[in-house]
């Protein structure tokens, strides 16, 4: 079948075969025919080696499509449902996902699913980002990494809902649980931060205010929910935050744009005793320092990944919302392409380009 594969990490580009196979689908795995996939900055750092991931592997972990085969003792989908891919779900018996209550953080599956190559390439296997790899035309993961949804939902907005959408919008209503009338910025605004607007307007929260220097991303911004716009090159972020929200700094800031400079603003302007969340994401190894007083003042700081997700309770709630035009999600789509040309969602993505590039493997 056709997938795109990472050779070595650090390549600068996908190879895209159609040589490469399955393994045979084993109890409690499902097998599913991949109807569309985002392209996620995740996906981007896997391939550079910001993200430790094992290779070669099919990348992807944004996806939605159509089960196909299910394995023996899988009751809870049957073939011919759609489904979201979900590449963290909970085990639901570890002491994460029981007496801790945190099952985001579980992590039993999720080795599982790491750790199982599903692919094999001239008779050697081949891992899958996440223990997904949704850049394919079909994938065997475990049941749980599945969620359905009801048919009426497009699949190419089904898997934004996997990643993205879950990511910001999660980070908002699940982790900080923003309150209503609340002051929010986020820093940032491709597919994540545009989310985490979405969530704190799903929350009612009062002033929202987003930071970016693009003015492309600046607009879009005012679209998905931010009262003020910010971050154009030479201008003085903390000072427009803290005179937006009477000198305190907001109750609420999210960091999507993934850099130390984004994680040292976020410091900055959060608010004595708010709550800071850290979305984007830096090399493992990298170390970044802040400004001690930045630090003071009882603000709460958290390194969220999934936005708290549950899939299960969360995905259909996402996709009800996408329904009830409480989210807009046909609006992050910025470009479609057919898995032949996968890396020149990339390569948008490293000029700054769009907000999410949606790959569907069998144009």
């Amino acid at each position: 079948m056709r997938a795109a594969l990472l050779r070595n990490i650090g390549d600068d580009a996908l190879e895209v075969r159609d040589d490469i196979e399955l393994v045979a689908i084993g109890p409690g795995e499902v097998k599913v025919k991949i109807e569309a996939t985002g392209v996620c900055h995740s996906d981007l750092s896997c391939l550079n080696g910001t993200i430790p991931q094992p290779a070669p592997s099919v990348l992807g972990h944004e996806g939605a499509g159509i089960i196909s085969e299910v394995g023996e003792g899988v009751t809870d989908v049957k073939v011919g449902d759609h489904v979201i891919v979900a590449w963290s779900p909970p085990c639901g018996e570890c002491a994460y996902c029981g007496p801790r209550n945190q099952p985001n953080l579980c992590s039993n599956i999720q080795m599982v699913m790491g750790g199982t190559p599903h692919f094999t390439l001239d008779g050697s296997p081949v891992f899958g980002m996440a223990g997904a790899g949704t850049f394919a035309e079909e994938m065997i993961i475990p049941h749980q990494g599945v969620v359905k949804i009801d048919d009426d939902i497009p699949l190419e907005i089904g898997s934004l809902v996997g990643c993205g959408v879950m990511t910001g919008v999660g980070a908002a209503v699940r982790i900080a649980k923003v309150e209503a009338g609340a002051s929010v910025a986020v820093i940032g605004c491709g597919a994540v931060g545009l989310n985490a607007l979405q969530g704190a307007r799903l929350a009612n929260a009062g002033t929202v205010i987003a930071i970016d220097r693009a003015p492309g991303r600046q607009n879009l911004s005012r679209l998905f929910g931010a009262d003020l716009v910010t971050g154009e090159p030479g201008s003085d972020v903390v000072a427009f935050v803290k005179q937006a929200t009477q000198g305190r700094g907001a109750d609420y800031v999210f960091e999507a744009a993934g850099s130390a400079d984004g994680f040292r603003l976020g410091a900055e302007i959060v608010r004595p005793g708010g709550q800071l969340v850290f979305l984007g994401k830096v090399n493992v190894n990298q170390d970044v320092a802040f400004r001690w007083g930045a630090l003071m003042g009882e603000k709460k700081i958290t390194r969220s990944s999934y936005g708290g997700a549950r899939p299960k309770r969360d995905f259909p709630w996402l996709a009800r919302c996408y329904l009830e035009g409480k989210l807009k999600l046909d609006e992050l789509i910025t470009a479609r392409l057919p898995l032949q040309r996968i890396n020149d969602g990339f390569d948008a993505m490293r000029r700054g380009e769009g907000i999410r590039t949606v790959v569907l493997p069998w144009d």
